[in-house]
């Protein structure tokens, strides 16, 4: 049996456990950590898909700059953990029946796709993945999504620290 795919399967059902404690989990410390495990296991997919730049800017920006951010918005708000969930009401059904119906929607869509890989000639295997190339994609076609993500992370820092300080 092939190592790679050996260690895709360990690293595609860790992400899948850490991601699925990302829901689950009561208290928000607990979820965010169970996120940098999820990112972690993430950058070891990327790393099999010799996407090795990917796989550094996914641990340095995800699992460094990210996550940072989100343990000090929770810890600035003094989240604990989260009450004891009641009965399953209206909303939480519809809410879980939607979310099986997407599910199925994805899966459906999924099997019909094609799955044969996108052929590269040299040229384009050997700038794929490199700093320039990630650079050039970021800075002409995604250059408003990019500025966008940034504009909002700052709304959040923003709107974190004025909410704290209006419960001092």
């Amino acid at each position: 049996m092939n190592i790679e795919l050996v260690l895709f399967g360990v690293f595609a059902v860790m992400t899948l456990v850490s991601a699925g404690l990302v829901i689950t989990a009561r208290s928000p410390i607990n979820s965010a950590m169970a996120l940098v495990s999820t990112f972690f296991f993430l950058a070891g997919i990327y790393v099999l898909l010799w996407a090795h730049t990917v796989a550094v800017m996914q641990v340095l920006v995800y699992a460094g700059a990210i996550m940072v951010l989100f343990l000090f918005v929770i810890m600035l708000l003094n989240l604990g953990d989260a009450p004891h969930r009641g009965k399953p009401t209206v909303t939480r059904l519809l809410g879980g029946a939607s979310a099986l119906g997407l599910l199925a929607v994805l899966v459906v869509t999924l099997s019909r796709v094609n799955a044969q890989p996108a052929q590269l000639d040299a040229k384009g295997q050997a700038a794929f993945g490199t700093m320039a190339a990630i650079g050039q994609s970021i800075f002409t076609s995604w250059l408003l999504p990019f500025e966008a993500v940034s504009l909002l992370l700052l709304v959040a820092m923003v709107g974190a620290v004025v909410v704290a300080k209006s419960r001092i």
